[in-house]
């Protein structure tokens, strides 16, 4: 079994998955920490600051203010 500290998973999301956050909803109830959320737009991709999943923006631009 893989550990997630040395081993981190990689999420693409798109703009149908903004705004972007930490556990994703999809994470099992024992693996979950606060929640954050992250600005994938501004910078293309980010990790968690406490699990370090990396959630990669594969989708347009965002639009508007």
């Amino acid at each position: 079994m893989a550990d997630a500290a040395r081993d981190p998973q990689r999420i693409e999301v798109t703009e149908k998955d903004l705004p972007v956050h930490c556990p994703p909803p999809s994470a099992p109830l024992w693996a979950r920490h606060p929640r954050v959320f992250l600005d994938v737009t501004s910078h293309g991709s980010m990790r968690c600051p406490y699990c370090g999943t990396e959630f990669v923006y594969k989708g347009a631009a965002p639009r508007g203010h």
